[in-house]
């Protein structure tokens, strides 16, 4: 497994619709949620996409908003039913934070049950949960 990275204006067609697939399998057909996933925000120049690669089959991505501000946000984590348990999201998640090293926070909104699981990379909780389509949410950072 390794790990792409690409700014926004670098994306082939062919990556972000590897990436766009994914997330459309799994949060919007696996998790039941209808939502516009396709917001605007995965082609702005500051917007940092990662996804874990192999044999040619993107595993997992993140993709990382204001990447270069002093409060990026980490955002569309998922793993394919298939590779879960394997690392694929922690290993994102930790070249992400690489990525972020220069912010003063680090900001992602996590689904509930996995906020213990965002801990192990040093976020806390920010805020009230709160409904996200069909699924409880909690805002989180990390300093």
């Amino acid at each position: 497994m390794h790990i792409e990275t690409r700014s926004a204006r670098d994306l082939t067609a062919a990556e972000i619709h590897a990436v766009l697939k994914l997330r459309c399998e799994v949060f919007i057909v696996e998790q039941d949620c209808v939502y516009a996933d396709i917001d605007g925000q995965d082609l702005l120049d500051d917007t940092i996409h990662l996804w874990a690669v192999e044999d040619g089959e993107v595993l997992g991505t993140i993709r990382i908003l204001r990447a270069h501000s002093a409060h990026p946000a980490i955002g569309r984590v998922v793993t394919a039913p298939a590779c879960r348990g394997r690392g694929v999201a922690a290993a994102l998640m930790a070249k992400g934070i690489e990525i972020c090293a220069s912010a003063t926070t680090i900001r992602l909104d996590a689904q509930e049950h996995l906020e213990t699981w965002y801990e192990r990379f040093g976020f806390r909780r920010s805020g009230e949960s709160y409904m996200d389509g069909k699924i409880p949410h909690v805002p989180m950072t990390r300093t």
